[in-house]
């Protein structure tokens, strides 16, 4: 019988931030960076998230603290940002149901997508590592480059994030690397809103690298939250 190997821990003692953490995309990624060692601060904005971000689901050895402000007394390093959290916005100019697009649809939808990640690489600029350590991922969409119908505001907000992940990587250029990743379809509830048009525009792609089966249900939602957490 073979000795269980030693999982490999090489973020040990490194701190990460994980916007929108809890569900998703965030959830994967940060799941994945606490079982390599890392120490993370997990951000998502709603109550309901709140038992999704509970480590007896991780399953990675690690211990969960709530930290609702905190004052610094010592130095401390960030060594890895991932700028997950975003909302979604899907409304046709003038749209026959919905009507025209509105400012505050605009505002709301830039707000979180373009204005927070600003906002917290700003703020955290002088935490960064300097010795180039330091990694910064945008979790951007292909909605960026390709023509959905009904997308104006949310393409337009990873354009942007694109946009500033080139900005960054000259900026940061000394204390950390900063990319963007393009990523295509993941079901989940944020997904599951768009609604079958959007569903069949982009059954395509999921049939090139399906990681799982969907057909805009709660069972399915809920059969890939259940796969999820079973890696």
């Amino acid at each position: 019988m073979l000795n269980k190997m030693p999982v490999a821990r090489p973020y040990e003692n490194k701190l990460g931030i994980v916007t929108g953490g809890s569900r998703g995309i965030g959830a994967a990624v940060a799941r994945r960076l606490a079982a390599k060692g890392c120490n993370l601060v997990i951000g998502y904005g709603s109550s309901k998230s709140t038992d999704l971000t509970q480590c007896g689901r991780w399953h990675s050895g690690c211990c969960a603290i709530t930290v609702p402000s905190y004052n610094a007394t010592k130095p401390f390093q960030i060594d890895i940002v991932i700028n997950n959290a975003g909302v979604s916005s899907n409304q046709n100019l003038n749209d026959n149901q919905a009507g025209p697009i509105q400012r505050l649809e605009f505002e709301r939808v830039y707000t979180v997508n373009v204005l927070a990640p600003l906002l917290l690489i700003q703020a955290l600029q002088s935490y960064l590592p300097t010795d180039r350590s330091g990694r910064i991922v945008n979790v951007s969409s292909v909605s960026s480059s390709i023509g959905y119908q009904g997308q104006s505001v949310y393409a337009g907000t990873k354009a942007a994030l694109e946009a500033m992940t080139r900005v960054w990587s000259c900026e940061l250029s000394e204390r950390a690397t900063v990319n963007a990743i393009n990523s295509g379809p993941a079901w989940g509830d944020m997904y599951e809103k768009t609604g079958p048009v959007f569903w069949n525009i982009n059954q395509p792609y999921v049939d090139v690298a399906p990681l799982t089966t969907y057909s805009g249900t709660q069972h399915s939602l809920d059969m890939g939250t259940e796969e999820k957490l079973k890696k």
